[in-house]
């Protein structure tokens, strides 16, 4: 698992980059605060090594939460977040990016 950062000189954006390794997956989402726990809304795109990948915009000077949802069943955390956070809701912690 990963995350890289990149910075725009001209916003106060930053494209986030998030991968995690999931070799027998069918498909896996990136589901978080930035799009509202939405399973369908940020897909990432299976690489021929196994590896999920896929970017996402997010305002900077903040936080987010997330998770990976792994065939739409299994919720994981990212083991290079900045953070965890305890989400009372799902009785478990919540990877934090911050930007």
């Amino acid at each position: 698992m990963a995350i890289s950062k990149q910075y725009l000189k001209s916003k106060p954006i930053c494209k986030v980059t998030f991968s995690i390794v999931a070799e027998d997956a069918k498909n896996v989402s990136l589901v978080g605060s930035f799009n509202e726990w939405n399973a369908k809304a940020t897909p990432l795109k299976k690489l021929k090594n196994g590896t999920f990948k896929g970017a996402v915009d997010l305002p900077t000077s903040a936080s987010y939460e997330f998770k990976y949802l792994i065939d739409e069943t299994v919720y994981v955390n990212d083991e290079a977040a900045d953070a965890y956070v305890w989400n009372t809701f799902a009785a478990a912690d919540n990877s934090v990016v911050t930007v």
